[in-house]
């Protein structure tokens, strides 16, 4: 027997406009952070083979690109510098120059988008010449503490050009009280830390450190990065984290670790990051170009079930993209 007044979920799921109003979680273009890659040299785009529709721009272009992007509504980038052999070495000594490629792009973006907030990458791959987040003694270990101080000086670097965020995506401990210290004792007491936390050993940054050259020279990163197998200790690195000052936490990346965030979202005190990396960005562009999934149905929903977990914010470099969609 039909009982005779049957409980109905799909009468919430009637129409298009009953669905938006039921809808518990909404992506909103301001949770948005837009990934850019600036490049030496002028008038350059090059699309980045990995990365199908992203591009490494010299720094006339970037302004160019971004005077389409910012109108769409996004209101911070993160910053990532494309640098030649020749400005890498041991101690990344490019990073701290005060006319260096990432120092110019922050002036830059600052005087062209006073309002767009941009946030800065603080690790020593982009400029080492070992392609390590951290400095590499003789015997191909990673040094953590003699590593802070070049982390601290970038940070101050960073700063002293405009960044309004800087972000240490490292895994050094102790880095973010060694920062915070720095940044205050310089009087950059207004800029804040986004720590990358819970930054995994992971498959899916391959297309990232194509379009960066920084793919480690020798050995790998799993003495710092974490083992994809572990949530406990994401939770006792936001809660150090947190503890040495930093301002917001992320977790990296995001898809493939929403248990992660959504874990991270019970216990922080403050905003959550997840970085939907490049890896993410190409299966979904792949498929797509394949014929085997809905290039804007697959964005919308990837960023929804990041928001859903509990991120607050999500890097993705389907900003624009996804900008368009939710207009």
């Amino acid at each position: 027997m039909i009982d005779p007044q049957p409980s109905r979920p799909r009468r919430n799921r009637a129409s298009a406009a009953m669905r938006d109003l039921m809808r518990e979680v909404q992506v909103l273009k301001s949770d948005l952070i837009y990934p850019i890659f600036v490049r030496e040299g002028d008038g350059i785009s090059e699309e980045i083979s990995t990365m199908p529709g992203i591009h490494r721009h010299s720094l006339d272009h970037l302004v160019r690109h971004l005077d389409e992007v910012v109108p769409l509504g996004i209101r911070a980038v993160a910053l990532f510098p494309v640098l030649g052999d020749e400005h890498k070495d041991r101690t990344a000594s490019e990073s701290v120059r005060e006319d260096g490629l990432m120092q110019n792009s922050i002036r830059e973006l600052k005087e062209r988008f006073p309002e767009l907030l941009v946030i800065t990458d603080v690790a020593m791959d982009p400029y080492s010449s070992d392609g390590h987040d951290g400095l590499v003694d003789d015997n191909g270990v990673i040094l953590n503490d003699e590593t802070l101080p070049i982390l601290a000086a970038m940070a101050v670097s960073q700063a002293q050009a405009g960044a309004d965020i800087v972000a240490p995506s490292d895994m050094m401990d102790g880095r973010v009280a060694v920062i915070r210290d720095a940044l205050d004792d310089a009087g950059f007491t207004g800029v804040s830390i986004c720590s990358y936390s819970a930054k995994y050993a992971s498959a899916y940054y391959g297309p990232f450190r194509d379009a960066l050259d920084s793919a480690p020279r020798s050995g790998d990163k799993k003495t710092y990065q974490m083992d994809p197998a572990n949530l406990n200790e994401a939770l006792r690195e936001v809660e150090l984290d947190i503890d040495e000052g930093a301002d917001i936490v992320m977790v990296k990346p995001a898809g493939p670790y929403l248990d992660v965030i959504s874990e991270i979202a019970g216990i922080s005190p403050v905003p959550i990051a997840a970085y939907q990396v490049s890896g993410e960005y190409s299966m979904i562009k792949y498929a797509s170009q394949a014929g085997a999934i809905d290039e804007e149905a697959a964005i919308l929903e990837s960023l929804t079930a990041i928001k859903r977990a509990g991120a607050d914010m999500i890097f993705t470099y389907f900003a624009p993209s996804a900008a368009k969609l939710l207009s």
